[in-house]
This record gives structure tokens, sequence and C-alpha cells, in this order.
């Protein structure tokens, strides 16, 4: 599945959530977050933190995958110059 907006992250979680049987209040119980910033997610709120929706994508058994732009090595870089 290809992730471009914050919208498409709220239905996978959404999607995720209901398929494994979980309450929102559950899933939020289970990655550590608040049941507000799950309602929050699956609306697609923009300016939600970021750490806190890699903790629930974990929770859901989720992995993220990026593919970086042809010919740049993100392992070969520790910091931008």
């Amino acid at each position: 599945m290809t992730i471009l907006t914050s919208k498409d992250i709220g239905s996978l979680v959404r999607k995720a959530r209901k398929a494994q049987g979980l309450r929102q209040d559950e899933l939020a119980g289970v990655a550590n977050v608040g049941t507000r910033f799950i309602v929050d997610l699956e609306a697609g709120k923009p300016t939600v933190q970021l750490e806190k929706v890699l903790s629930v994508l974990a929770a859901l058994g989720c992995r993220i995958s990026i593919t970086s732009p042809r010919g740049l090595d993100p392992a070969g870089e520790g910091h931008e110059a």
C-alpha cells in the first residue's frame, strides 16, 4: 500500500484495528497512547506526533518501508552538510 497523506495512514490504522477486533481505547492502551490520539490519527489529523504514530503502527503489526529517491544512499549519510 502506498501512503501519501495523513488520511491514508488514518484509514490504514482504522482498517487494521477493526480487522484485529480492537476498540479505539484498547488500541490506545496497547500502543501506550491516549484514546483521543487514536481518534485523531484515524481521522487523518496532519499534526499528530510521529513517534506515537510509529508506536500505534507497531502495536498493530504494521511495517513501514520508505523508498529513497534514485541515487540517494541514506545509509551512507550520517548527517546533512
